[in-house]
């Protein structure tokens, strides 16, 4: 018997099933789409990096005990596995055609790649040579396979969910609230279950990281369901059926977006702002343990509840902004908002900077930094949409692909990039792996202290003026309104159009 079903209907069966069907019926965005896709599902899907943005360098260095050498070669020939992994997935979420649309397809399949890849991190079996090739794998297939997928599929999502530009500059919120929630996690809770339980236990460390793993999985097919692809049902529903099987070429959106001074705006400051982070993250752990005076605690050996402390100052101001900052930038505009912000982050970079060893000043330094941050950390994914829109108001294509492609590439080589320079930098000032923490600050020499001190405050805050003085070049919204509604009409006529054909 012959089975006469085609392709599309059974890719319409699969995408249709009780498990693969979206539950975001309607047109506009709803509460529960927000809430599942845009911060729960964020959260769970990047905890993992979040937490290895702010430890993994110290478990490889301090538990694992890997050569700095090593650890500066891995991460710097990984990057150049990275940049191809996310520039790959970029094209095959632009050629993805389905009824689950081009990105969702893909934060499936992510919800697994990201829990096995996470387990096999800390899985580790062997000593010696073959642990140093059991890890090079296993960091590649997370960084290099795994959270490329995840993380411009999701990326992707904000900028074809929805044209309304306050519903997606809530999106772009909330997502990046989730962003900063696990690097909260990853910084103020994982490190006191390190210092005070995990401590240099292989084993205990790989349960914790297998338990985020199964979360992972969840809370990932969880914003798989309650997400929508607003905006590739009305491109799609204005392209006849052969238009619809072929994607602008590579080199079509490559020239679209170099061409675009816009988009170079907002890739460079998200570039200075993104990798500024990493160097400050993972040199975290180091300044708490090595510079910081602990002693304020009771003992020189609290470096997690100096790590904590600080996290929390620095959540805190940024959880408190999301109550105004979509509200001021709805009036005033993102990059108005923005660029105040990055003047009180330098403030506050140099508050911290000038506080030394104790705690007092640089944790109030910090959470200044911190709160100065949130309009630009918040609104990333919005202003890089509202280009998408502009690049496709110019050309006539869509170029989510390759945007959130870069984008990606941007946030996943950030850490191991830093880490590698930091890795090679500790190398360089005589850091001692075998540093006893019941010292304290006497434990390193200055040199060592100084580096540790520039990584985690001076190289963010000198960021912070850079891309404050990138943005008065960000004009984008001015027109934005205008434009997408020539839009909306445009893809409006050119259904009419195929109809009447």
């Amino acid at each position: 018997m012959t089975d006469n079903t085609s392709t599309d209907e059974k890719d319409k069966g699969f995408w249709s099933s009780p498990f693969t069907s979206s539950l975001a019926k309607r047109d506009r965005v709803t509460p529960p789409e927000v809430i599942f896709g845009y911060f729960l599902g964020p959260f769970g899907g990047l905890l993992a990096s979040g937490i290895f943005t702010s430890q993994l360098q110290n478990y490889f260095t301090d538990v694992l005990r890997l050569d700095l050498s090593f650890l500066t070669a891995l991460q710097l020939i990984s990057t150049v596995l990275i940049v191809i992994a996310n520039l790959m997935v970029g094209q095959l979420i632009e050629r993805t055609h389905c009824l689950a649309g081009k990105a969702r397809p893909w934060i499936l399949l992510s919800a697994l790649t990201l829990a096995v890849s996470t387990v096999l991190m800390f899985f580790v079996p062997f000593e010696g040579v073959a642990r140093m090739v059991w890890i090079a794998i296993a960091f590649n297939l997370y960084y290099s396979v795994a959270y490329p997928i995840y993380n411009t599929a999701n990326s992707t999502l904000v900028a074809v969910s929805t044209r309304d530009t306050e519903k997606r500059g809530t999106m772009a919120s909330f997502t990046n609230i989730a962003g900063f929630g696990v690097m909260g996690a990853g910084t103020m809770v994982f490190p006191i279950l390190v210092s005070f339980f995990l401590k240099e236990d292989q084993n205990l460390w790989l349960l914790a990281m297998s338990a985020i793993a199964l979360f992972t999985l969840i809370t990932v097919y969880l914003q798989f369901r309650f997400t929508r692809e607003r905006i590739t049902e009305e491109v799609s529903a204005s392209q006849s059926e052969g238009e619809k099987q072929e994607a602008p070429s590579l080199s079509r959106q490559l020239s679209s977006v170099t061409h675009e001074p816009m988009w170079w705006v907002i890739i460079v400051a998200y570039l200075l702002y993104q990798f500024s982070g990493a160097f400050k993250n993972g040199s975290m752990v180091y300044f708490c343990k090595w510079v910081l005076d602990n002693s304020y605690f009771g003992t020189v050996e609290a470096w997690g509840a100096s790590q904590s402390l600080l996290s929390i100052m620095g959540a805190l101001p940024m959880a408190a902004a999301i109550l105004f900052v979509i509200p001021l930038c709805n009036k005033f505009g993102k990059q108005r908002v923005c660029i105040v912000g990055m003047v009180v982050g330098v403030i506050g970079g140099v508050i911290a900077g000038l506080g030394g060893s104790n705690i007092v000043p640089v944790a109030a330094g910090v959470a200044i930094k911190c709160l100065g941050s949130a309009p630009l950390g918040y609104m990333i994914l919005a202003m890089l949409a509202d280009v998408i829109d502009h690049i496709e108001y110019k050309n006539h294509i869509r170029t989510d692909g390759l945007t959130m492609s870069i984008y990606s590439c941007i946030a996943v080589a950030a850490t191991p990039i830093c880490n590698a320079i930091f890795s090679g930098i500790l190398g360089g000032v005589g850091y001692d792996q075998a540093a006893d923490v019941a010292r304290g600050v006497a434990a390193q020499s200055a040199a060592a202290q100084a580096a540790i001190a520039g990584s985690y405050i001076w190289v963010e805050t000198v960021a912070f003026a850079i891309c404050g003085v990138l943005l008065l070049f960000f004009t984008v919204e001015k027109n934005l309104p205008a434009e997408q509604a020539a839009l909306k009409e445009r893809n409006e006529g050119a259904v009419t159009e195929a109809n009447h054909e």
